[in-house]
């Protein structure tokens, strides 16, 4: 099963925000048995994150994550482009419009906000693409959205860690089911990475598994982590590169 993940934000391009989102959705994804394929990230513009969409689509993963630009600013677009992406309309979800009157009034409430009526810039969040099943943000304003277009599962998301983080563990990981997935994270002893290459490319050619190195301990050791769906691939991986003469650590 096969994944991509796409975050939007100026401010990701700019460095001004540094891409945590996409590191936590590609670990969950990966915890639930998906290859993370890609990770993209676009600016807030409608044309790029269309287009990067389309481009997607084509690829056909089973489940695309996308992350920011949902609230209520001019910039916030994210919507409006995968509605246009999908070539469908965007249109008033009125349960999202009464979660938002809810929402601030709240803050009202509390005193967080001198105007709790919704103007239109807050009214904006309540607009998803047509056919989209709202997602409930439980930290914040803005609704997510989940939409199956052309056998993708399109799960749309907030920016902000907090609301995002929360939406995909309650909304989005229910909803893409879980296959038996292994990680292994051994410590090679062995300190040149191109003596190690040769032997991890013939145990990917031999076994059902997917490999990742890089080097620990400034030279010391090569750490590796085998990636597969079944315990004794991995272990029969492991005891052919032990053959091949590399004595491994269990950890990192």
């Amino acid at each position: 099963m096969f994944a991509e993940v796409l975050t939007i934000g100026d401010e990701l391009l700019t460095g001004n925000t540094v891409d945590s989102n996409s590191a936590f959705i590609a670990k969950k994804l990966t915890e639930r048995g998906y290859w993370v394929r890609r990770k993209t990230t676009v600016g807030d513009d409608v044309g790029e994150i269309e287009g990067v969409i389309r481009e997607i689509l084509e690829r056909k993963p089973e489940v695309l994550v996308i992350s920011g630009g949902l609230g209520p600013t001019h910039d916030d677009v994210t919507m409006l482009a995968v509605a246009e992406a999908l070539g469908r309309k965007l249109v008033l979800c009125e349960p999202c419009l009464e979660r938002l009157r809810e929402f601030y009034r709240e803050l009202h409430e509390r005193g967080m906000i001198d105007d709790p009526n919704l103007n239109e810039a807050r009214k904006k969040m309540a607009y998803l693409p047509e056919g989209a099943e709202p997602l409930e943000n439980t930290e914040g304003a803005a609704p997510g959205a989940y939409i199956e277009h052309s056998g993708v599962k399109i799960f749309v998301l907030p920016g902000m860690p907090r609301e995002m983080k929360a939406m995909l563990e309650n909304e989005v990981l229910p909803r893409i089911g879980e296959r038996r997935f292994i990680q292994r994270k051994l410590l090679a002893e062995i300190t040149d990475e191109s003596k190690l290459a040769p032997i991890l490319s013939e145990a990917l050619r031999r076994f059902e598994v997917r490999i990742h190195s890089s080097p620990k301990g400034f030279g010391r050791y090569i750490g590796i982590i085998l990636f597969g769906e079944n315990e004794g691939e991995i272990e029969r991986a492991k005891t052919f590169m032990e053959s091949r003469g590399i004595r491994f650590e269990e950890g990192w």
